[in-house]
This record gives C-alpha cells, sequence and structure tokens, in this order.
C-alpha cells in the first residue's frame, strides 16, 4: 500500500476539556503510520455529534483518504470471545466520496482490536475506492 493521506479524530469530552491524557488518539495515529498511513490530522473534539461531523468534513476536504475516529463506539466484534460486553460497542464504516470513515472505541486496547481487523483489509478497500479492480483470484 502507497503512503496514505489519513486523519484520527478523538471523540472525548474528558480528553477536549484536558482533564485526560489522548492515548487512544495517539496510539492509533502509531498504528496507523505503522501500516503505511502518513497521518497528517490527529484532532481532539467533544463527544458532540456537530463537532464530529465538522472534523470528519474537515479532514476529508483537506484530502484524508482514510478518517478514523477513537472514542465512544467501535468495531469489537472480533474481541467477543474475549469481552463479551464488547457487541454493546456499535461500530461503523462507511465512505464520504473516495474516503473511508471508520470508528473504533476509545480504549487503547479497543483501539488495538480494530486496527487488527482494519489493518489487513486497508488495502484493498481504499484501492477499490480509488477505481481499482479486483486483484486476480479474488480477495485482499
Amino acid at each position: 500500500m502507497t503512503t496514505v493521506p489519513a486523519a484520527v479524530i478523538t471523540c472525548s469530552n474528558r480528553s477536549a476539556a484536558g482533564e485526560r491524557a489522548d492515548d487512544s488518539g495517539v496510539l492509533l495515529s502509531s498504528l496507523l503510520v505503522d501500516v503505511g498511513c502518513s497521518v497528517g490530522t490527529r484532532v481532539v473534539v467533544p463527544d458532540d455529534v456537530d463537532a464530529i461531523r465538522a472534523a470528519v468534513r474537515s479532514a476529508v476536504d483537506g484530502g484524508a483518504r482514510l478518517v478514523i475516529t477513537t472514542g465512544g463506539t467501535g468495531l469489537r466484534l472480533a474481541s467477543r470471545e474475549r469481552i463479551p460486553t464488547s457487541v454493546l460497542s456499535r461500530g461503523v464504516a462507511g465512505t464520504i466520496g473516495a474516503t473511508f470513515v471508520v470508528t473504533l472505541p476509545g480504549s487503547p486496547g479497543g483501539v488495538r482490536d480494530g486496527m487488527a481487523v482494519l489493518a489487513p483489509l486497508l488495502g484493498h478497500v481504499l484501492d477499490q475506492l480509488a477505481g481499482g479492480d479486483h486483484r486476480p483470484g479474488g480477495g485482499v
């Protein structure tokens, strides 16, 4: 996968108010760099729909091809064997134009679990969004 412009948006009232460090956003940025992304935007916003919407829109308008939020919700089915209540977190993934947008939980463990699921898929998903064709033999 070539270097992909990415944005990390942490959605947390406490982190936005400076009451808690943004450990999950820092970790997510590092994990994205490890899989070939260039994190040009990392912001912390309150857990507020308008603030989150504005941050996502700004990242997309700024050229991010991948936007991942951390906080409040997430992709946790992969860890349901270890953490049965993880199914209560709702992950959302979708697209805005050619940008892939994913929500992950706010905990560092949830970020690690979510990225373990996403990392092998990112190259294929982003290639498809950029108009690429399926690879011979199918799959990723």
